[in-house]
């Protein structure tokens, strides 16, 4: 009994001195300079990002951009870094697609990377062509319902989240319309806008310039809440569907090693950054909805956007090239 009381204190005294060391580990951090690693999509949010933590942590933050591979290339960089705050990812909703499109990936994506924060979302916009005459969600089931796969939607390539979009209304409403995938969502706009294709779900700051011009009617946004730019567009959900819900997204994740401290010390970090007006102004000046989160509140995002994914594309049955 005594030999198991003795392993009993000399487990709890090596898991104190763990935990005293990973929080005196985190009152140093930061001490060097620190990497946010960019794959696909914009990096604006990485740049404000990146100037607010310079300015905080008195060490330069450097946006290192690696696109490659869909973003392959970034989030393994990431996840085979070391664990300790110093490399962090630039995070989308590219990812937890790619979790079920790509599953031979070189990492994974919940076992390899630990979810820091969220920063910003932005919808989807579902656009039509000014000639298409619908000027609803129901208008627009009617008509698809009136021509089985007779109508196409553009979408910004297979497995991206404007596709899933299509995918999620076709499966609500039980229409037939047919994708025709672009790479990249410009070339999808400008045929929906010069009407070789009739709809599409378009990243909202693409959208918005066609919008204002009269060149795309909206007729709804993706997101469960109206988008602040367009906010006499009402939402999918808000047209018969409660729950619809797509949207882009981005956040920091890190090496899934990194020490709990850190990664709390992070999040708090960013979450104060996306609630300062200068940062939420350059934020919403490129379409984006600041948000800032807990690391837990995030970690249930990310959970809830793989598990809604997997849904829409194994009832699509959509396979990777």
């Amino acid at each position: 009994m005594s030999n198991v009381r003795t392993s009993r204190r000399a487990c709890c005294v090596a898991l104190a001195s763990l935990a005293l060391g990973n929080a005196a580990f985190a009152q140093d951090f930061p001490s060097r300079p620190t990497k946010i690693i960019v794959g696909p999509g914009p990096d604006i949010l990485a740049r404000i990002v990146a100037e607010k933590l310079t300015a905080s942590w008195g060490h330069p933050v450097i946006v290192d951009q690696r696109p490659g591979a869909g973003g392959i290339v970034a989030a393994d960089g990431v996840a085979k870094s070391a664990p300790d705050g110093y490399t962090l990812l630039l995070s989308t909703g590219s990812y937890t697609i790619n979790t079920i499109m790509q599953p031979h990936s070189p990492y994974d994506f919940e076992r390899d990377l630990a979810p820091v924060a969220l920063i910003a979302t932005l919808p989807f916009v579902l656009v039509v062509n000014p000639a298409v005459p619908v000027h609803s969600v129901k208008e627009l089931v009617a008509l698809a319902k009136s021509k089985p796969g007779k109508l196409n939607y553009a979408s910004s390539g297979k497995g991206t989240p404007p596709h899933l979009a299509g995918e999620m209304l076709k499966q609500m409403a039980g229409i037939d319309i047919v994708h025709v995938p672009y790479k990249g969502a410009g070339p999808g706009v400008i045929d929906v806008a010069g009407g070789q294709v009739e709809m599409m779900f378009v990243p909202a700051p693409s959208a918005l310039p066609l919008v204002k011009a009269g060149k795309l009617r909206a007729i709804a946004v993706s997101s469960p809440k109206r988008y602040f730019a367009l906010p006499d567009v009402p939402t999918v959900a808000e047209q018969g569907y409660p729950d619809f819900s797509v949207m882009g997204w981005n956040g920091i994740h890190v090496a899934a090693k990194t020490p709990q401290a850190i990664v709390d010390k992070l999040a708090v970090e960013l979450a104060r950054i996306m609630h300062m007006p200068d940062a939420q102004e350059k934020a919403q000046a490129a379409g984006f909805e600041p948000a800032g989160s807990t690391r837990k509140d995030f970690e249930a995002f990310v959970k809830a956007d793989i598990a809604r994914a997997a849904k829409v594309i194994k009832a699509a049955n959509i396979q990777p090239d």
